[in-house]
């Protein structure tokens, strides 16, 4: 197993870390193999294991795992304090309520990585620093419960830039891929992220996606230039071999998955990567952007918009639709434009100032786009999902 070394605390991070999230013991199915994949991670060198307050059973299952066989020091956990469950400004905050269920799940007295689950930008980290959030996590790092403090991000990416210097954070998890490469955080906030704290990337294979449903000749390709690498594998190499990240989450729940990781991981190094192989990475890119319907690449020139619209984004998410399905484009949608949150991004808000358009390097007409991308996206049952998410977090828009 390789390791990166956290550079605030000295800890080294295996560069496969084990994403509990879709284990087959996450609500006690099947702990016999959960038991199996996680001692097995573990004899092979992974120490970073990521799970969350809001994963039904995870981290139980984890915990009864490492309690049962005396592997807890052995590890790093890292865990989420659910900041969606928090609904308004009136109500009493109790962030220990949290905390203290997950190291009873975990069966531990401590977590090493406590994460503010999905952080979206500066406006949402005010309003908990408001109530004494700041204070909560120096008395809990002073007794010891926790040990570092990050996040993980769910916004855009000029939001992440604005996140990453409002605290100091000890680790920030973020989407990342080779497809998704200006999505989010991007390759530019993991550089100035990296910069600060160690990050972690989610989402290596889009939900499977980059692994098992690419086009087929995207497929081919890969196949041409190295038979002996699925396509799973050329995706977790292309992060490797980014020195910025210090670990590729992983969600494994099978023995196949899991050896198969091992094995490159092995073998993965920053700069691993020629100019031969970063091609097939371009024309596999291009395989699937031929299905895209705006030709936007996440310049980012157009923004930021005077409206506040999030361009890139729902360009983004809207050609997601096209080639990977009109589910995993939503899912994105709901992210890049706000629609469960206090504050829109989303395309209804465009002006036709046409700002954006005079700085376009591609000259993409970006407002009658705008309107294509609402129809698509915004039909009346996601509206209502918006709407009826937003009354349940009490997220009430002004």
């Amino acid at each position: 197993m390789q390791y990166r070394t956290d550079r605030i605390t000295g800890n080294k991070i295996s560069i496969l870390s084990f994403g509990c999230m879709r284990f087959p013991g996450a609500v006690g199915t099947d702990m016999k193999k959960t038991e199996e994949l996680v001692m097995r991670s573990i004899e092979m060198g992974v120490n970073y294991f990521d799970t969350a307050w809001l994963y039904p059973g995870n981290e139980e299952a984890l915990g009864t795992v490492l309690s049962k066989n005396k592997a807890r020091e052995k590890v790093y956990i890292a865990t989420k304090m659910p900041l969606i469950l928090f609904k308004s400004d009136s109500e009493k905050v109790d962030f220990d309520k949290y905390l203290n269920q997950s190291l009873e799940r975990l069966k531990t007295d401590y977590i090493d990585y406590y994460l503010l689950h999905m952080i979206t930008d500066t406006e949402q980290w005010n309003r908990f620093k408001n109530w004494g959030i700041e204070d909560w996590i120096a008395q809990k790092k002073k007794s010891g419960r926790i040990k570092q403090i990050g996040f993980s991000f769910h916004g855009s990416g000029s939001d992440f830039l604005k996140v990453i210097d409002v605290y100091n954070w000890e680790l920030a998890q973020i989407q990342y891929n080779y497809f998704d490469e200006n999505f989010q955080a991007g390759v530019r906030g993991l550089k100035a992220a990296a910069e600060k704290m160690p990050v972690v990337i989610m989402e290596p294979l889009l939900g499977g996606k980059l692994a098992s449903n690419l086009p087929k000749d995207a497929v081919k390709i890969f196949k041409n230039a190295d038979a002996d690498t699925s396509p799973a594998g050329w995706a977790l190499n292309w992060l490797w071999d980014q020195g910025e990240v210090a670990s590729v989450l992983s969600g494994m729940n099978t023995m196949a998955q899991l050896e198969e990781n091992l094995a490159l991981a092995q073998n993965a190094s920053a700069g691993m990567l020629d100019d031969s192989k970063k091609a097939v990475y371009k024309a596999v890119k291009e395989s699937l952007n031929r299905s895209c319907k705006i030709r936007c690449t996440g310049c980012n020139y157009c923004m930021p918009c005077p409206a506040g619209v999030n361009i890139p984004g729902s360009f983004s998410t809207y050609n997601t639709v096209y080639s990977m399905g009109y589910i995993e484009g939503v899912k994105q949608y709901v992210t890049s434009t706000g629609l469960t949150q206090v504050k829109s991004c989303s395309p209804y808000l465009c002006t036709k100032c046409g700002v954006c358009e005079t700085k376009c390097p591609q000259k993409i007409p970006i407002m009658s786009n705008l309107v294509t991308v609402r129809k698509k996206m915004e039909p009346w049952f996601i509206k209502l999902v918006g709407v009826t998410a937003r009354a349940f977090l009490g997220k009430k828009r002004k």
